[in-house]
């Protein structure tokens, strides 16, 4: 079995699924067509013809929205302080990485990536968890689920695959790589509950340090996922569409700070 903590766990709080039609069908009304946008659902956004520089902007308002999400959430958890420490930050670490679990649902499906989180919560399969816990691996830096990556999303685009390759997530070379970045983001999530208790010793001031952690971890961890993401075959697997009318606005997944009016998951 694929580890079920921290990434399983995570992927069953409230609000961490992404469906993937409504978000790809909100993040794209305003700069495609209807029709790329059916194809973008029904197929993907590489099929669809959609410019890679429009799926790169969507993707930054994106991670902009989780993170303000995000550090307000991990603000408001530090405002009780030393008293309620042992209860707050448990609360604070899952919702941190229950936040990342969204923008790499959002990062997948804008980067033409299948279906991951859509369904029901007792549908989580290992290979979904296997998929989403090598995502995180990427967010912390772990090379080789840099590499593991690469080579699901080569299946994905060689074998023109509408769902996640569940034998080699399961039982294939991927697999014992699952288990190795399963365990280092153990590791890693203990440093990081080191670190968010030690912010919210102090009331209202630990509210502040705390949000700013999550803020200046999130972007950066995000972007790395982006960045992965956007470079691989997958996003260049089907033939785009070089001159794309686009409308020039705000999508409507931008964090509240934007002027730009906006629509929410």
């Amino acid at each position: 079995m694929a580890p079920r903590r921290p990434v399983g766990t995570a992927a069953g709080l409230p609000g961490v699924r992404i469906d993937r039609a409504d978000y790809l069908r909100s993040a794209l009304a305003r700069h495609c067509s209807k029709e790329q946008i059916r194809v973008a659902i029904d197929e993907s956004p590489a099929a669809a013809g959609i410019p890679l520089d429009l799926l790169d902007r969507l993707a930054d308002d994106s991670i902009r929205y989780e993170a303000a999400k995000a550090s307000a959430l991990s603000a408001a958890a530090g405002i009780p302080g030393f008293m309620f420490m042992p209860a707050t930050v448990p609360a604070d670490l899952a919702q941190y990485l229950g936040h990342m679990l969204r923008i790499a649902q959002k990062l997948a499906y804008l980067y033409s990536w299948p279906d991951l989180l859509s369904g029901d919560a007792d549908d989580l399969d290992d290979a979904t968890k296997g998929v989403l816990t090598l995502f995180v691996g990427v967010m912390f830096g772990a090379q080789s689920a840099n590499t593991a990556v690469g080579q699901i999303a080569g299946m994905l685009s060689k074998q023109a695959l509408k769902k996640l390759p569940r034998q080699a997530l399961t039982k294939g070379v991927i697999y014992p790589v699952v288990k190795k970045v399963a365990g280092y983001l153990g590791t890693k999530m203990t440093t990081q509950t080191f670190a968010k208790a030690v912010s919210k010793v102090i009331p209202v001031v630990g509210a502040v340090v705390s949000g700013g952690i999550t803020l200046a971890t999130f972007l950066p961890m995000a972007k790395t996922l982006k960045n992965h993401l956007s470079g691989l075959e997958l996003t260049s697997s089907q033939d785009r569409v070089v001159d794309t009318q686009v409308v020039d606005v705000d999508s409507p997944d931008s964090p509240p700070p934007t002027t730009s009016s906006s629509s929410r998951d």
